[in-house]
């Protein structure tokens, strides 16, 4: 079991999943339009933008010469606004759930992302740093 929030008083629970198999989940979103493309993979693929999680910075990440890696500064979720949605992703759609095995979980993200809206996304995304366009 593991903690969640809850009522004062009150001892919820939920279940957690201590045994693991990893989908990687890439997203693209525009903020302003709210077009999205994902891509749900079994191992990590190519990566152009960057945050500086331990992974992106590894001396064994091998990158190919047609690819250039842009990190953005540390500590800065700010600068990359699909952090968002993958809080969002997480917090209503893929915490506090066990999953049978890796096609279980493949079938659960892909489901979630399905969910999503173009609406959903331009606000989860939305940063003050992206202008909104005049669409019309």
């Amino acid at each position: 079991m593991t903690r969640r929030w809850g009522l004062r008083g009150s001892r919820p629970t939920a279940i957690k999943q201590t045994e693991y198999e990893w989908v990687y989940l890439f997203g693209a979103v525009n903020p302003v339009t709210g077009d999205s493309s994902a891509l749900l993979a079994p191992t990590v693929h190519v990566v152009l933008v960057l945050d500086q999680a331990g992974w992106h910075l590894s001396k064994g990440l091998r990158v190919p010469a047609n690819i250039t890696l842009l990190h953005l500064p540390p500590y800065s979720p700010e600068l990359n606004p699909v952090e968002r949605l993958w809080a969002f992703l997480r917090s209503h759609y893929l915490s506090n759930r066990a999953y049978e095995d890796y096609d279980h979980l493949f079938k659960t993200c892909s489901a979630a992302w399905k969910q999503l809206t173009p609406e959903q996304l331009c606000s989860i995304c939305r940063t003050q740093w992206i202008p909104p366009m005049n669409l019309s």
